[in-house]
């Protein structure tokens, strides 16, 4: 099995991969994992990975700069089926829109806008930084067997905004920051999830190797 963590200037590139590294050591899976913004590269990899830190606008104008890159990406994601993971705004960059700055057109792959947090309690501070649980708003196969909810496992948060999804079935799980943010969204063979499950420690290894075990 091939991972293709895509490289198009911002993202934890060298956590991402170590951490995906260690997953499939840890659970047996022969994996070989590619930090790359080869198109090619994309084509013949099994699975497909998008980091991303900073501004939505910068993240977006940075992969579609990379020669095939986007093209690439919507062939093997859409049209394909290879399963895809977004992280940060990795996933962010799914939505319709980022509403960061300016408005600023996403994948359109999960219906919604991506808005700033913007917690109801001042004492919430933006951006939202650390540890946080999770609310399971309905099952997937990456959250299988992993403790969740008030005295589950903790996953690792950085970021201004968040994926406001349109449909209620495109949203996995939530973690709560003077509001619900969005945590997790899916829909077929796509999955995303705004914290990092490279810094998530246990429950980010847990994620990680069942994404390199799903069968979407």
């Amino acid at each position: 099995m091939s991972v293709a963590i895509i490289d198009y200037g911002s993202g934890n590139l060298h956590s991402a991969a170590k951490a995906l590294e260690r997953a499939a050591r840890d659970s047996g899976l022969a994996t070989a994992v590619h930090v790359t913004s080869d198109p090619e590269v994309l084509r013949k990899a099994d699975r497909l990975v998008l980091p991303g830190v900073g501004a939505f606008k910068d993240c977006h104008d940075g992969l579609m700069a990379v020669p095939g890159l986007w093209q690439a990406l919507q062939e093997e994601v859409i049209h394909c089926g290879k399963p895809f993971l977004g992280i940060c705004v990795g996933m962010q960059l799914m939505a319709r829109r980022g509403l960061e700055h300016d408005v600023t057109e996403g994948f359109g792959w999960i219906s919604g806008d991506v808005k700033r947090i913007a917690p109801r309690d001042p004492s919430f501070k933006v951006p939202h930084m650390g540890w946080n649980t999770l609310t399971l708003r309905r099952p997937h196969a990456l959250l299988e067997g992993i403790p969740l909810g008030e005295g589950g496992l903790h996953a690792y948060f950085v970021h201004s905004y968040h994926l406001d999804a349109e449909h209620a079935a495109d949203i996995v799980a939530t973690a709560s920051h003077g509001q619900t943010v969005t945590a997790m969204v899916a829909r077929d063979n796509l999955v995303g999830t705004q914290f990092h499950p490279e810094k998530s420690q246990l429950l980010g290894l847990a994620l990680l190797a069942n994404f390199l075990r799903w069968r979407p």
